[in-house]
């Protein structure tokens, strides 16, 4: 298991001279409110517990800076014919606070994957992370976002389906579930969906940013 804090700057794909094994290096940002779950998806994504909880304010944990981890999966799938490595960077974000320069810092190559964490079991009106991720991205952020709904299980007790609940939910989550090219995944916070789930969560990245031809969303410079 390769775990790195800082990662090294690598273009999206490298291959060895005999074209025998290539490596598809991912940038993902993790947006979302406090207690949305941000690290645990992270975690479940790099396959361990590397992602921490910030500082406590008033009893509630809070991520106070961008933090960076990445994990190399060896031959994650194959690409034409040739086996490959896939390699997540994954940077966790400070509620309501995503800094252009630290993101820029992190992903120089651009974000390929961002990852909208929100709380089924919690009343969610998050328009004003979308206007914020778009400040920064651009209006085509949504065709690189994947929508992941935390504490799915209370769905359950409360007697909905998924489908349902989208429906009851936020005109933005409505919309935001509808365009987002990666789609929408409900966890289930009830299981230790942390390491259960992280290779469908990997997977899912990965087909969306191979729709996107693996193509980077910039911070924009000038609004």
């Amino acid at each position: 298991m390769n775990l790195d804090r800082h990662g090294d700057h690598r273009s999206v794909t490298l291959c060895d001279p005999e074209g025998e094994r290539c490596v598809l290096a991912l940038n993902v940002l993790l947006v979302g409110d406090r207690q949305s779950g941000r690290s645990s998806v992270g975690n479940a994504l790099i396959g361990v517990d590397g992602f921490q909880t910030g500082i406590c304010v008033s009893g509630v944990a809070v991520t106070t800076e961008h933090r960076l981890l990445s994990r190399n999966f060896q031959r994650f799938f194959r690409r034409k014919g040739v086996e490959s490595d896939l390699t997540l960077r994954v940077v966790d974000t400070p509620p309501r606070s995503l800094r252009p320069q630290s993101v820029i810092e992190l992903c120089p190559d651009g974000v390929h994957v961002l990852v909208v964490v929100v709380r089924a079991d919690l009343p969610q009106d998050d328009a004003h992370l979308g206007e914020h991720v778009e400040t920064l991205f651009g209006p085509d952020w949504r065709r690189h976002a994947l929508l992941v709904f935390t504490h799915a299980n209370h769905l359950k007790g409360a007697g909905l389906q998924p489908s349902e609940y989208l429906t009851q939910s936020s005109s933005w989550l409505k919309a935001l579930a509808d365009e987002a090219g990666g789609g929408v995944s409900f966890l289930d916070n009830s299981c230790d969906w942390s390491s259960i789930r992280g290779r469908p969560l990997r997977d899912r990245l990965l087909r969306l940013s191979a729709s996107n031809h693996h193509e980077a969303l910039r911070v924009r410079t000038e609004v």
